[in-house]
């Protein structure tokens, strides 16, 4: 899950599985062939960078969701299992959220430029 592909992000607190990297261009790289670059393949690699984070992002709360009810119930052996899932649900559930808050903001820039 690692936002490397978006320059200045990658690698962020040690969350390298919830944003795939393969398949997403990096931002950097649009400077040199932006002008042969169809719009419609940037953002479709961009919708999918963001869809495949968010299933991630799910499946990393399921993950910890499941070792929680084992833990409750004394199925689980290492406790510090759920603590680690627990971390990493907490952690991806926290990138998400400054992403979508600097998407926000980038679209309330972008409409307050327009007017």
């Amino acid at each position: 899950m690692s936002i490397s592909a978006i320059e200045g992000i990658g690698g962020a607190a040690g969350v390298s599985g919830i944003f795939p990297t393969s398949g997403v261009q990096k931002a950097s790289g649009l400077d040199d062939d932006w002008a042969t670059t169809s719009s419609q393949g940037v953002g479709s690699d961009f919708a999918t960078a963001l869809s495949n984070g968010i299933e991630n992002l799910q499946a990393t709360q399921a993950k910890s969701d499941q070792l929680a009810v084992k833990a409750a119930t004394g199925d689980l052996q290492d406790l510090h299992d759920y603590t680690i899932a627990a971390t990493e649900a907490s952690l991806a559930t926290s990138l998400t959220v400054a992403v979508r808050d600097k998407a926000v903001a980038a679209f309330t820039e972008i409409m307050r430029l327009q007017a």
